[in-house]
């Protein structure tokens, strides 16, 4: 076996034997498996740090970055977790790798192949963790998180998670929300569409915009089109057009 120092933090125990299994079989050896936040905590603060963690993010008790708030570990790290493609490219330029779950052989192999040759020179964990920080706030996009609309002569505001639905109706742009009321609203069904969260939310035609958790259930509909019925509401007409299906599918699925 590699004399190199490994440890997994990793919680879902299939998933840490799996990868130890892997590790081996490229020859190295795994001194440790941590699955917690506070056992990782307990043992980087009584062991010495491993050459390198295969490092899960979320973790059953946190985020593994809290393992690093309370202890100052300089290991190479490798990250084995499911994130944005996107940020993982860009990630990928500060750390050994990003692997994604569940984990191929090939993939792996070059990740140890790529930590060898940047062993010498890598970073310490604590300048890797505060450039992922860094990217992770300027990357994260903002959403709206409520809505001001006029009753009478007064303002209300709506929290968005009680937003089941956007509709046009008469020129006018409303929204419903769990208790099945309405309000007008002043910006465009485009303008609401950039301001959501896309993963929530999802613009089914030129008339509506849905909130996933919101839906009941989703019938076939007449010239390939689907309709969507909604816990929360009696609108009736909510159709997914039919060049929207495709992405419809996909954004349920996803």
């Amino acid at each position: 076996m590699n004399a190199l120092r490994i440890v997994i933090v990793e919680d879902e125990k299939p998933a840490a034997r799996a990868l130890e299994r892997k590790i081996e079989k490229l020859g190295y050896s795994i001194i440790e498996k941590l699955t917690s936040v506070e056992e990782a905590v307990a043992w980087f603060k009584s062991n010495t740090h491993p050459d390198l963690i295969f490092l899960d993010i979320q973790l059953s008790d946190g985020l593994s970055f809290d393992i690093f708030d309370q202890v100052a570990v300089k290991s190479a790290i490798i990250f084995t977790t499911a994130y944005d493609a996107y940020a993982l490219r860009a990630f990928k330029l500060n750390s050994i790798d990003y692997l994604l779950k569940p984990i191929q052989e090939d993939e792996l192999q070059q990740a140890m192949l790529k930590f060898q040759e940047q062993h010498s020179a890598f970073f310490a964990f604590s300048e890797q963790l505060t450039m992922f920080k860094q990217f992770m706030n300027t990357s994260a996009k903002e959403y709206k998180e409520r809505f001001t609309v006029r009753v009478g002569t007064q303002i209300k505001i709506i929290p968005t998670s009680t937003i089941v639905c956007f509709f046009s109706e008469n020129k006018g742009t409303y929204l419903k929300t769990t208790d099945d009321r309405d309000y007008l609203v002043d910006n465009t069904l485009e303008e609401i569409e950039r301001m959501l969260d896309s993963k929530a939310y999802f613009r089914t035609s030129r008339k509506h915009i849905v909130q996933l958790k919101d839906i009941k259930d989703i019938a076939a509909f007449s010239n390939s089109r689907l309709k969507v019925n909604m816990k929360s509401t009696t609108l009736d007409d909510i159709l997914v057009s039919r060049e929207r299906v495709s992405d419809f599918k996909e954004w349920i699925e996803s």
